[in-house]
Formats: structure tokens, C-alpha cells, sequence
């Protein structure tokens, strides 16, 4: 990338009238408060407390403790000067247990939190789920039970009627794609399991959650667009060769397709004859479900993080790429190799701005009339961020991300009506099964004080908004 690109003034001037930039976070990771207010355990709450689970020993009951210094943050938002506020609304905090009414006091917590941000001038953006499955409804299968998807539409209901005037847009699931393979397949994110291709159920349940949430919200004549998050990741085989180009398409399908196929087209993809015994769960479903998951939206959420590249041959280790141990992951055929000319984050993942671009291009091309406006609603980099004698942090690693990424964006792609993009994170929270060991924030948390501390990416990106 150019590099007169990482001067905001000149990057600024490459935004696109009307370009949406907002933050994210996830409840469960910045909240905490994990005992108050009505709120009840989620199926992380139990995976977090299993030994062995978190890298680090850590657990989210403070987190960043967005729950008692939201108004702090929203503060920070205004002084960036983000357009839009991506965060998440805690299932077991709105409706404990997963069934039955609204908590009191997890809506009033909501409504303080949508209310200081439109004071603020910010947009709320809502994601219904971002993992926290009430863990009653964990015991009874979580998403591999098709009642789940039934109870989901329940509780968006609740939070349409609770939130539907104010929020500016709706999330049904963030990475149905995350839930599916490291929680249920490969065991490294709750709630545990290591179900392999048998988790591929859950993909379904999940989708049919979404389309009937997605009907649960209109149903309340909410005011704001309604649409999905998936992560999307280019495949490419790691040699030319048949049989690494079919395990290449069989991890596409898996990690792409199965999510946004059914969503934007109402259909399953054609999968290959020989590895159609692997996606059993996913043929000759019901036509109704298909026509439920098939819902009109007004945008589709693009999670960008890295290419995935895929070797033939079973891994030569156990670790996932979030860099956890999975029993289960040397079980099949093929294997995800590395990137070696890339430079990568403090997660390993390489660092590959082009790969934007071909995600763009993938959905124009294979969705085609049949995609509505997107937005990218996360892209971000961990670091080991330094913090100098004088308290500053100097993440330039990150802000140089940021610009490289942004200039994609910025581009778009024909085809792609590309509205916005979300930097994840708006501030260092709890990283899901790596504990607090990477750092993803604009904003540096201390985790002992919770002292909040703009990083230079903060700073870089201030000056980029207000040259817009």
C-alpha cells in the first residue's frame, strides 16, 4: 500500500460520500457485570469456568466493564467521531434463561446505553446474538436443537418491542460460521463440543433463527434495517493440483457458503459428489425452513479478518488459528497452511488487505442481484501493544492496518454497493478463549484499573473522520 495512504487527511479524501465508519464490541467480552441485574448465565459462563479453557486463566466477570462506564466509552466515541456504535445485546441479560419476559433491568441498561449514543449523535447498531446462548437452553442442545432457533425469535421479539424506535440497525447472529466450527466442531469456543461434520445442524438451526427473527423484529415495525454478520474468508488451495482445489472448494463451502447461500439465495450450494456424505445434515431440507431463511434485508454484515490458504493431508499439529488446541482438527483430510509472505498479527493471521478486495469480489460475483447493500462489520488486528514511560501507546502495527484495509474499503468493488465499515474493536476487551492475551482495541484498557487510554490508532483515526 502506498504510503501516502497512511495519512488520514489524504485517505479521508478517498471516503466515499456517505461512507459509514463506526466501532464494534460484543457484550459478553466488554460488559461484565456477569451477576447483576437479573442477567443469567450464558453457555460461556460455563465454558470460561471449565480449566484449561482460556489461554490465559482469565474470565469476563469484569471484562472492560462496559456495563458501569458505558457512558466513559460513549464519551470516546464522541471524540473519535464514528458514525455508528456496533455492540451487542446480552441474550441472558434481556431475557434470563432464554424463555419467558424481558428483564427489567437488563432493558433499562440497553436503553441508557441507545439513548447516551443518540444523545452523542451516534447511530446504534444492534447484533442480537454474539454467542452468549443462555446456558438453560444450552442444556437442552443449544443451536443443534431446532426449538433454540424458535426461543431466539421469542427474545428478538422482546427486543424489537423494547428498542424498535431507536435502533438505527439490526444484526440477527454474527458469524453463525465462528459459532458452528470452533464451538460445536472443533471444540475451542463454547460450548465445547467436538461434534466434527455432525455440527454442520447447527448451521441450519441457526439460519432458521435468523429468518425467524428477522420476521419477529417487522413484526414489531421496527425502525431500522435488518440484516446478518457472517466472517468470509477467500479459499485458495495452497498447490494446483485436483485434489488440493477439492479440499480448497470443501472449506469454502463449510466456511462460506453454507451461511450465505441459503440467506441470499434460499438454497443449500451444490456440494461435491464425493463429499456429500459430509454435509448430510444439510440435503433434502425442508422447503418452508429454506423460505424462512430466505428473508428480504436491507443490508448483509461482512466480517474481514484473513485468506484461509489449504493444503491436502491431515494437520501436522492440533492448533486452530486462533491458536488453540483441538483434538478433533487432526482428524481431517486437509490442512490450513501458512502465509509465510505476509506479516501476520499477534494472533498469527496474516495480514492481507488484497484478500478485502477478493472478498468484495466473491459476493458481487457469486450473489450478484441478489445481495443487498453491505457493510464490513468488523475489521481489526491484536497486537502486543507497548505502552511508553509517558503512558502513550504507539500501535503503529495497527494503524497501519487500518489504513491498508480502509483503502480497499474505501474502493469497493463493482457490483458491491459497499456502505461502511466497522473497526473491531472500539477498545481492548476479553478475546473469547485467548482471555486477555490480545489486544484488539482503539482504546487500551487497563484491566486492572479499567483506565482507558486512546492508542495512536485512536488518534489516527480522529483525524481521519474529521477530514472527511
Amino acid at each position: 500500500m502506498s504510503d501516502w495512504l497512511h495519512e488520514p487527511q489524504a485517505l479521508a479524501a478517498r471516503a466515499p460520500a456517505g461512507f459509514t465508519m463506526g466501532v464494534a464490541t460484543a457484550a459478553f467480552q466488554v460488559e461484565g457485570a456477569i451477576r447483576e441485574g437479573g442477567r443469567t448465565p450464558s453457555t460461556w459462563d460455563t465454558f470460561m469456568a471449565q480449566p484449561g479453557r482460556i489461554a490465559d486463566g482469565s474470565d469476563a466477570s469484569v471484562a472492560a466493564d462496559h456495563y458501569h462506564r458505558f457512558a466513559e466509552d460513549v464519551v470516546l466515541m464522541k471524540e473519535l467521531g464514528v458514525d455508528a456504535y456496533r455492540f451487542s445485546l446480552s441474550w441472558p441479560r434481556v431475557q434470563p434463561g432464554g424463555t419467558g419476559g424481558a428483564n427489567k433491568a437488563g432493558i433499562d441498561f440497553y436503553d441508557r446505553l441507545i439513548d447516551a449514543l443518540l444523545a452523542a449523535g451516534i447511530a446504534p447498531v444492534a447484533t442480537l446474538f454474539h454467542w452468549d446462548t443462555p446456558e438453560p437452553l444450552q442444556h437442552k442442545g443449544g443451536w443443534m436443537t431446532r426449538d433454540t432457533a424458535s426461543r431466539f425469535a421469542d427474545y428478538a421479539l422482546l427486543a424489537g418491542e423494547a428498542f424498535g424506535d431507536r435502533i438505527d440497525k439490526w444484526i440477527t447472529l454474527n458469524e453463525p460460521a465462528t459459532v458452528t466450527l470452533n464451538g460445536y466442531a472443533l471444540g475451542v469456543h463454547a460450548p465445547g463440543a467436538t461434534l466434527m461434520f455432525d455440527s454442520l445442524l447447527s448451521v441450519h438451526h441457526q439460519l432458521l433463527g435468523h429468518g425467524l427473527a428477522v420476521q419477529a423484529l417487522r413484526s414489531t415495525n421496527v425502525k431500522g434495517g435488518i440484516g446478518i454478520t457472517n466472517v468470509h474468508s477467500p479459499v485458495e488451495p495452497a498447490k494446483d493440483n485436483i485434489k488440493t482445489r477439492a479440499y480448497a472448494e470443501v472449506f469454502d463451502i463449510i466456511h462460506n457458503r453454507i451461511f450465505a447461500d441459503p440467506v441470499l439465495l434460499g438454497r443449500y450450494p451444490k456440494f461435491p459428489f464425493l463429499a456429500r456424505k459430509l454435509f448430510k445434515q444439510l440435503i433434502d431440507v425442508d422447503d418452508a425452513d429454506l423460505k424462512t431463511i430466505h428473508q428480504p434485508l436491507d443490508f448483509y454484515g461482512l466480517n474481514y479478518y484473513m485468506p484461509t490458504r489449504i493444503g491436502s493431508g491431515p494437520p501436522t499439529n492440533d492448533m486452530t488459528p486462533d491458536g488453540a488446541s483441538s483434538q478433533g482438527i487432526s482428524q481431517l483430510p486437509f490442512h490450513i497452511a501458512g502465509w509465510p509472505e505476509y506479516p501476520t498479527t499477534g494472533f498469527g493471521w496474516p495480514i492481507a488487505p488484497e484478500y478485502l478486495a477478493v472478498s468484495l469480489r466473491d459476493y458481487a460475483h457469486r450473489y450478484k442481484d441478489h445481495l443487498p447493500p453491505v457493510y464490513i462489520t468488523e475489521g481489526g488486528a491484536s497486537f502486543a501493544d507497548v505502552t511508553a514511560p509517558d503512558g502513550s501507546i504507539d500501535d503503529e502495527k495497527r494503524t497501519s492496518y487500518l489504513a491498508d484495509h480502509l483503502a480497499v474499503a474505501f474502493e469497493g468493488a463493482p457490483g458491491l454497493d459497499l456502505r461502511g465499515y466497522f473497526v473491531w474493536s472500539l477498545m481492548d476487551n476479553w478475546e473469547w478463549a485467548a482471555g486477555f492475551r490480545e489486544r484488539f482495541g482503539l482504546v487500551r484498557v487497563d484491566f486492572d484499573t479499567q483506565e482507558r487510554t486512546p492508542k495512536r490508532s485512536y488518534r489516527w483515526l480522529q483525524q481521519l473522520l474529521r477530514s472527511r
